[in-house]
């Protein structure tokens, strides 16, 4: 696929179930989510966030059903494809869920280079990106001489976020990604999501236990709860907080 295409992205879960022995994980018997949708996951401790996240990039395979990704193109072509079975989903994708998706013997810079190249990124294209974010990061990663393990929490999830953003993502998945973060990087981070959906019409998908940050950039919130999608939110106007209150007060 020309990646230089204007696309449209819409996820589909049909049928989608992950056992782990006689446990249900994932329960969903169909969702869709939207091109430039801000969508916001949340619940409870084993709600079955992560689960849904692992099985959406292809990490976990599912017990039932799938995960389907429906891409239009501006020239009218259109396609089906199922992560599992086939793998250009992934150049319109950028993810992190945890430390895991590090490389925690390179630098960061040695990190985002090494990103760069697998998504064919220019040295210049990768410097101009890096300034987009160099308020985000601070001066606490570039140019520090340190192997990422060597980082502490919160700026080993900054360098994760930002690998995640390098090749312009039309789908970006973030796990928690306000943890280990200072009050100011959480609002950076707000700003910048809010700011990449609105300037590339990006659908971003954030699962958070942070009910107040999802709801401030969520354009729609999902609530799981024993792997299963119980409510499914509007909050173009900030209305769902009522009910998600009601639900973690109950």
């Amino acid at each position: 696929m020309n990646t230089k295409t204007q696309i449209s992205i819409k996820e589909n879960l049909v049928g989608l179930i992950k056992n782990f022995g006689d446990k249900t994980a994932v329960s969903i018997p169909d969702f869709s989510i939207q091109q430039g949708e801000m969508l916001g996951l949340v619940g409870n401790n084993g709600a079955g966030k992560t689960t849904l996240f692992r099985l959406m990039l292809d990490l976990l395979d599912p017990t039932e059903g799938s995960v389907e990704i429906n891409i239009h193109q501006d020239d009218g072509n259109e396609c089906i494809l199922n992560p599992a079975k086939c793998e250009d989903w992934k150049q319109y994708t950028g993810a992190y869920i945890d430390d895991g998706f590090l490389i925690e013997f390179l630098t960061a810079e040695e990190y985002f280079n090494f990103i760069a190249k697998v998504n064919n990124i220019a040295k210049e294209e990768l410097h101009n990106i890096l300034d987009k974010y160099r308020d985000f990061m601070g001066d606490e990663i570039l140019n520090q001489k340190k192997l990422i393990r060597e980082f502490s929490a919160g700026n080993k999830q900054k360098i994760g976020i930002v690998g995640a953003l390098l090749n312009s993502p039309r789908v970006l998945i973030l796990d928690e990604p306000f943890n280990f973060l200072d009050p100011s990087s959480q609002n950076h981070l707000k700003q910048l999501l809010t700011q990449y959906n609105k300037e590339t019409n990006a659908t971003i998908i954030v699962s958070s236990h942070n009910l107040q940050h999802t709801i401030e950039i969520s354009s729609r919130i999902a609530l799981m709860e024993h792997g299963c999608i119980i409510k499914d939110l509007d909050n173009k106007n900030q209305n769902a907080q009522k009910e998600l209150n009601e639900y973690f007060n109950a």
